[in-house]
């Protein structure tokens, strides 16, 4: 589970990265939030969790490192795709932004436990 944590955090990186290229080159930079949002919640928080279950693989055993995995795969883009287009004038697509953000959030509460839980304490 680790390797492909870093491996999805690895193409939000590239997505986060030429979001923020586009931007400089148009100098349109109305999509700020989902540059921001792709590069810390695709690639840094996909990173680091796939850092921590690389170096402790007991913690992949868990059917809440299976929650936290689907939970936050299918939240995230939903939550990226959601903002990018609220800023993009779908005022309509507030609630799905919502809801995808609460989801994210339930996701890092299930990693948050399990590291606190399983972790070995020295």
């Amino acid at each position: 589970m680790g390797v492909k944590l870093i491996k999805i955090g690895i193409v939000y990186l590239l997505i986060g990265l030429s979001l923020g290229v586009y931007m400089g080159a148009s100098k349109d930079f109305s999509l700020r939030p989902v540059h921001a949002h792709v590069n810390l919640l695709g690639w840094t928080l996909l990173g680091i969790s796939g850092l921590i279950f690389h170096v402790f693989p007991q913690l992949e055993q868990s059917v809440l490192a299976k929650v936290y995995f689907w939970l936050y795969n299918l939240s995230v883009p939903l939550t990226l795709i959601s903002l990018f287009l609220f800023l993009s004038g779908n005022a309509a697509i507030d609630p799905i932004l919502g809801l995808g953000s609460v989801l994210i959030t339930v996701s890092a509460a299930c990693f948050a436990w399990l590291l606190l839980t399983k972790l070995p304490s020295s």
